[in-house]
């Protein structure tokens, strides 16, 4: 898994807790990279896992919580440091529906290794679409979030209904975005 997404996690930390919390949850981890983290770097998503368990037992917030309100975080972040991945798209179906063929296409340019999940949408009709979110990683809650943060970024009124398509693991899973007048 790519650094950036280590290295905004961290960030998100300091921002929404303390850096004293980012360091104790550093403080609780044994991980190969010792949290050096940088941008560029590649690290197993494991680690990830363990920093927000750590985080959880820090804060008593449920993980589940803590990694969709980290993807909201990540999807602001995005919006920031990729404008244009953003320029000239005016609603949260059209972006989503370009993750994969352009975001993700990008990612793999960048780095032929990087493995970023599948997405999947399909348009229902003009006020419905589906969201099939794949990935051996199992971060579901994370789709969640940046999904949510897509919603709040254009300022949509879109009910978002979520359901596995799998076990409980967060491999697989569908969701349904539908516009409310």
């Amino acid at each position: 898994m790519k650094g950036i997404i280590f290295t905004e996690f961290l960030e998100m930390v300091d921002a929404k807790f303390d850096p004293e919390t980012t360091e104790r949850i550093i403080d609780m981890v044994d991980v190969p990279s010792g949290c050096a983290y940088t941008a560029i770097g590649t690290y197993d998503h494991t680690e990830l896992i363990q920093l927000v368990v750590a985080l959880s037992k820090e804060t008593k917030a449920e993980v589940t919580d803590l990694v969709r309100a980290y993807g909201f975080y990540l999807f602001e972040r995005f919006v920031r440091t990729y404008p244009r991945f953003f320029s000239g798209i005016r609603d949260a179906f059209t972006f989503m529906e370009g993750v994969e063929s352009i975001v993700h296409t990008e990612v793999r340019k960048l780095d032929e290794a990087a493995n970023p999940p599948r997405i999947l949408c399909t348009r229902e009709s003009g006020e419905r679409l589906e969201v099939i979110y794949e990935s051996e990683r199992c971060l579901a809650d994370a789709a969640h979030g940046l999904i949510l943060g897509c919603i709040d970024y254009y300022g949509e009124n879109v009910e978002l209904e979520r359901s596995n398509l799998d076990d409980e693991s967060g491999k697989r899973v569908r969701f349904l975005l539908t516009r409310k007048s």
